[in-house]
């Protein structure tokens, strides 16, 4: 089978709907007389069949099939037998979903036929539409085509021929998803797993002889035996760049280029107009290369060695932030077939140079190219196919070796990443709808976890909007809420759901000029109001993902020195938190329901809690909760013992969650932040508890050290 993702959001779904016309409903004794299925892919359906076949039964077709889809012994006189294309159909089936109306009849008649032709077939995923509108409306009147078709307005044509109803099938699955997702139901894997809790529908399908989907989990399935190289997950494109980045005029001829070239021991040169100083317009900027130059050296003989290399220098610079991981620098190479790329600063700054050289050490296969299918995402079905890979990279990275916490910060890494990309597509859409660009330069952030490094598999939207200028209500402030609206469309689209809390940019509190930002800021920091102060403790984990991040970046450290030294402030925002709820009982054991444990609410809250509440007392300008609890130690205003306690019992919870979450996500359970205590190792049990001894006490030990230093 191929490359099916169970994470895959319905809408990215690339699929084949498929209808069969038979001899009879018998499913234990028809034959196929004609066969369809169409392309659905990109949330659309493909106007030409893939699969359209008339086929020859090895029994004269009754009077009352016939009546039905009007293909008679003679229409298929002249038509192959099912065994003449069996290679063809299994061909054109394979590594695909399924999706039809009641397909198990049509998987079922498949089966047989691929056995009379002396064939093995193994049931591919599939989903059925009449058992999905089912779980979408379990209050319908009746679940035939004809009646989701006008319950869903959406056309019906050719009915009862196997292209019509294949192609009716695909406009009722489009139709479908965005009520299914409203119930939760948001991946192919969640889809399945919906669709086998329904028993009844189930077991009256099982008695008419029809076949089951193959479940996600099974040898067809998932990410087992396969590995990816995890160093380019490790390691940070800053890391391994070359620095600081190397500049020439655009009037320099390529003899004095190369003799930088050779005197140097580089491979680029960076081709600027201004070549005295780091450029702060990076697309304004070109490369040479030591092989551009042995090429016009090739083509024209010494004479190109007087030339300037504005004449033969590649533009615009292809970039990679330094911040990134180093995977997405090898993916964006393949994908643009370069050697070289120009890495800049969170200013956008050009700040160093990356070759292929410097990356063979790192060098990625399979995975690696996750990170750029985001960034080069044009719609919102691919940006949703790149992000429904996410928890196979994890898994593999996992298998690795690599830590939680490390696994985390990829993870936020793809979900800045994808945030940054539906903000693109956002202003796509604005421009196409009439509204035209921005009014003035801005910023889109996340907060939370996202902001933290430390996102896992089950996540929500937290982000808020900057912009330079603008009064709420006004002009400005009007543009960036349609702009946050389609945002977190997109986002939710795609598999990251909506914030429950209301943590959006398309909300007005959540959005707003630097001007508003600030008075918000000192609103905060001046009340004693809990109410006032609900989500206010993730602002404090901003980082700009899109657009001018100097005005995040100000923003956030505005807010830092506005806090600095407020006590009260820092610990009324730990009690507006809450408190943490024990993971363990008075006889030591786990505090379970049904089986599971959230490690959220009994530890990673707590820990995160602490370090930011401490971090924004004592000015501690980091993002993450390990360089938090670092900055607080170097201050030596709290024991080491205790700080390390809690930052190792972090990595605890996120290993565990982590792993849970992989497995849940492969199973269609959506993850969450519980793990099943029965799956833990004796290890992880252990590991577990200590975690627990540490986190208990951090209510007391941070009002300690809030009044230090």
């Amino acid at each position: 089978m191929g490359d099916i993702v169970s994470a895959t959001p319905l809408i990215a779904l690339d699929a084949l709907t498929i209808d069969t016309e038979t001899t009879g409903l018998d499913a234990a004794k028809a034959w196929v007389v004609e066969i369809a299925a169409a392309r659905l892919s990109g949330g659309k359906l493909a106007p030409d069949a893939v699969l359209l076949r008339r086929l020859r039964p090895g029994e004269p077709i009754p009077a009352a099939a016939t009546a039905i889809h009007g293909i008679d012994d003679r229409a298929v006189a002249n038509a192959p037998t099912f065994a003449d294309v069996a290679s063809d159909i299994a061909e054109a089936l394979a590594g695909r979903v399924l999706i039809g109306h009641a397909v198990g009849f049509d998987l079922a008649v498949l089966k047989r036929e691929f056995a009379r032709a002396g064939r093995s077939w193994t049931p591919p995923r599939a989903l059925d539409t009449r058992l999905l509108a089912e779980i979408a409306a379990p209050g319908l009147a009746g679940y035939s085509l004809e009646s989701l078709a006008a319950w869903l307005e959406v056309e019906v044509s050719g009915r009862h021929s196997a292209r019509g109803d294949a192609e009716t099938a695909g406009r009722v699955f489009l139709a479908l998803v965005p009520k299914l997702r409203a119930v939760g139901v948001r991946t192919l894997a969640e889809a399945e797993r919906a669709c086998r809790a329904l028993t009844d529908a189930l077991d009256s399908q099982h008695r008419a002889g029809w076949v089951e989907p193959a479940a996600p989990g099974e040898p067809s399935e998932p990410y087992a035996g396969r590995r990816i190289d995890s160093q380019p997950y490790r390691h940070r494109v800053g890391e391994i760049m070359r620095a600081p980045a190397r500049f020439i005029a655009p009037d320099a001829t390529a003899g004095a280029a190369l003799e930088r070239l050779m005197r140097e021991r580089i491979s680029s040169l960076y081709v600027h107009r201004d070549a005295g100083h780091n450029p702060a317009l990076p697309y304004e900027t070109g490369i040479v290369t030591e092989r551009d130059i042995l090429r016009a050296v090739a083509r024209d003989g010494a004479a190109a060695l007087q030339t300037p290399v504005s004449a033969f220098a590649s533009h615009p610079l292809s970039t990679v932030p330094a911040d990134a991981f180093a995977f997405l620098a090898v993916a964006r190479m393949n994908r643009l077939g370069v050697r070289h790329l120009g890495v800049t600063d969170a200013s956008g700054r050009v700040a160093g140079a990356l070759s292929a050289r410097d990356l063979l050490r790192l060098r990625a296969e399979g995975a690696a190219s996750l990170g750029d299918e985001i960034d080069d995402a044009p719609d919102v079905p691919a940006l949703g196919r790149a992000w429904s890979r996410l928890p196979r990279v994890a898994a593999a990275l996992l298998g690795e070796d690599m830590s939680g916490r490390q696994v985390a910060a990829v993870v936020s890494r793809q979900l800045c990443a994808l945030t940054e990309r539906a903000a693109v597509l956002a202003e796509q859409r604005m421009r196409e709808s009439g509204q035209g660009g921005p009014p003035c330069a801005y910023a889109l952030t996340v907060l939370g976890s996202a902001g933290r490094g430390e996102s896992l598999l089950a996540m929500d939207q937290d982000n808020a909007l900057v912009f330079a200028e603008g009064a709420p209500d006004g002009p400005e402030d009007a543009w960036f809420e349609q702009l946050g609206r389609h945002v977190a469309d997109i986002l939710h689209e795609v598999g990251v759901p909506y914030c429950k809390g209301g943590v959006m940019a398309r909300n007005p509190q959540w959005r707003g000029s630097v001007a508003t930002w600030r008075a918000r800021i000192g609103h905060w920091i001046g009340r004693s109001n809990p109410q006032d102060l609900l989500s206010v403790d993730i602002f404090f984990d901003m980082l700009g993902v899109h657009g001018d991040a100097a005005l995040s970046q100000s923003i956030w450290r505005a807010a830092f020195d506005t806090a600095r030294g407020q006590v009260a402030f820092a610990k009324l925002l730990v009690e507006t938190a809450g408190t943490v709820e024990p993971g363990l009982t008075l006889l030591r054991t786990f505090r379970t329901e049904q089986g599971r444990i959230d490690l959220k609410k009994t530890g990673l809250f707590g820990i995160v809690s602490a370090a930011r509440a401490l971090a924004i007392c004592h000015h501690v300008l980091e993002h993450s909760t390990p360089a938090r609890i670092s900055g607080i130690k170097s201050l030596g205003i709290g024991g080491a013992s205790d700080l390390d306690a809690l930052a190792e019992a972090q990595a605890t919870f996120l290993d565990l969650l982590l792993a849970q979450q992989i497995e849940d996500t492969e199973q269609g359970i959506p993850p969450s932040n519980s793990v099943v205590v029965k799956r833990l190792s004796r290890r992880d049990r252990e590991r577990l508890r200590d975690a627990f001894n540490a986190v208990a006490p951090v209510g007391d030990l941070t009002r300690d050290l809030l009044f230090k230093g």
